[in-house]
């Protein structure tokens, strides 16, 4: 192989917020980005996702005064050869849990894009492609770069059609690019082979990007499959916060890029500087961490002889595209290369469940602060049963929030959709967009007695947003055109966060 392949880092945004419950600081980015400024990146993945809601609640930062100082760090954007910014967009959602109407996604974004976040990946929960036009649409206008990712999961009703489909009206509708999303690290690396294809055999000249994370033990073997397939850009994390719920090692996926014959920009010269920071950070951030023991040692410069053998019959036995013989493949990854290098066993029981990293890492935080840990296990059982019932919806946010919250209180409470939350029902009842399969009827009627559901675009049944009135109903608290984006989005968090902003001494 003499092609290319990109690495864009992820680890001040889904690395820690997949690990750490969003919880790293803007001084704790601002401690790591220099080093990944100077190693060579195109793509580096630093904003959106929880992280504006996380900067707001947890952390005291402004989620745009950070985007600042990442944009005022890495210099010149990547229209004029500099490095791009990417967030993660929830289509409709924007940054926040609900659907939000056309003007409030189109001034966000405005602000987004001009403030230096010149890529966005913009998916939908649902893979309704209806959720995702006017973000497109607003990323583009403001000359950013849309990148269209479809959310994986399996279930009866997700087949490969279903993916081209959700693909063809996202390229209809503009986007730059494509990504696979495999929020709950589902992708087998035999069905990633099948899935790449079929894009790459549509969309040939089309930039592919792929996502995934390690919580079921075959987002690395899966990346090995997805550079061979031919996709451009990887998402990886560095050592300390790579694996478990998080993505791939960026050591080991340089590693079998080498080994590969495939040839890549970055460079490890300053892996060091960076392990030592964010092995540092874990530590800072122990009581949000769900594995503050167990992350990984320094990966060498260089694989061991060891290593390399274990590399090569790796590939050999990916390279077969034959599922048992991928399956060898990611046994020696998992059991010998990763718990070699002191990560976590993998936990297979997550395969069922397909629950994301980020819902996990939050849904511990969560039942740890209640005195409630013991009942994750049976929650996670819960959590794939009440996803069928609403139509095999994908886990992600804010899917993932919403059925984990259902599934929780269907076990704390003792009593299946005893009580349900506003959201469930507007989620069974298509209030967020089409759900891919048909919910279950029974739980159709829990939700609605009346027999009223919802088939227009989610946008349509968002309140109508006037900025005008917000403006005056927040008075003095409210002093630029951000901080009403950000009380649109995040209205109590927000408000506390600008208060005790406004009162600070100047």
């Amino acid at each position: 192989m003499s092609r290319k392949i990109n690495f864009i880092d992820c680890s001040l945004r889904d690395g820690h917020q997949s690990l750490l419950a969003t919880r790293m600081s803007t001084a704790q980015c601002m401690r790591v980005l220099p080093y990944l400024k100077d190693s060579g990146y195109r793509i580096l993945e630093l904003w959106g996702g929880a992280t504006l809601d996380a900067a707001l609640r947890f952390t005291g930062d402004n989620p745009f005064d950070r985007l600042d100082q990442f944009r005022k760090c890495l210099g010149k954007g990547f229209t004029s050869g500099g490095i791009a910014i990417r967030s993660l967009c929830r289509g409709q959602n924007l940054f926040g849990y609900n659907p939000y109407p056309d003007n409030v996604v189109i001034e966000f974004l405005k602000e987004a894009v001009r403030s230096g976040n010149d890529r966005v990946r913009i998916f939908d929960a649902l893979n309704d492609p209806r959720n995702l036009i006017t973000a497109i649409m607003a990323t583009k206008t403001f000359n950013g770069h849309a990148e269209a990712a479809l959310s994986y999961t399996t279930s009866p009703v997700h087949d490969i059609p279903h993916f081209l489909r959700f693909a063809e009206k996202a390229i209809d509708s503009g986007a730059d690019s494509l990504a696979i999303k495999d929020m709950a690290g589902l992708l087998h690396p035999a069905d990633c082979f099948t899935l790449v294809d079929a894009i790459k055999k549509r969309w040939p000249d089309v930039e592919l990007s792929l996502h995934s994370h390690c919580t079921n033990g075959l987002a690395n073997v899966t990346y090995v499959a997805g550079m061979i397939a031919g996709v451009d850009h990887i998402d990886t994390d560095y050592g300390p916060m790579a694996g478990g719920t998080a993505q791939p090692p960026v050591e080991l996926m340089s590693f079998f890029a080498k080994a590969m014959g495939l040839s890549c920009d970055i460079s490890l010269k300053h892996a060091p500087k960076i392990d030592t920071e964010l092995r540092q950070i874990r530590k800072e951030l122990h009581d949000c961490d769900a594995s503050p023991n167990k992350f990984g040692n320094p990966w060498p410069a260089e694989p061991t002889a060891e290593m390399s053998k274990q590399i090569d019959e790796v590939v050999k036995l990916v390279q077969s595209r034959d599922r048992a013989k991928i399956n060898q493949a990611i046994a020696i990854v998992e059991d010998k290369i990763m718990v070699g290098q002191g990560y976590p066993a993998t936990d297979r029981t997550q395969l069922d469940a397909q629950v994301p990293g980020g819902m996990i890492s939050n849904l511990h935080k969560q039942l740890k602060d209640q005195g409630k840990l013991d009942l994750l296990p049976q929650i996670l059982e819960e959590v794939p049963k009440v996803r069928a019932d609403a139509g095999y919806i994908p886990l992600v946010t804010p899917t993932s929030q919403i059925v984990g919250t259902q599934a929780s209180f269907n076990i704390i409470t003792g009593k299946r959709y005893g009580m349900l939350t506003n959201e469930f029902k507007n989620l069974v009842l298509g209030k967020y967009g089409r759900t891919p399969g048909s919910p279950n009827t029974d739980v159709v009627k829990l939700c609605s007695p009346d027999g009223k559901t919802f088939s227009d675009r989610p946008a349509a049944y968002a309140p109508k947003t006037d900025l005008e009135a917000i403006y005056k109903e927040h008075g003095s608290a409210i002093q630029s055109n951000r901080d009403l984006l950000l009380i649109l989005l995040f209205a109590a968090p927000a408000r506390a966060f600008l208060d005790k902003r406004n009162k600070a001494p100047a």
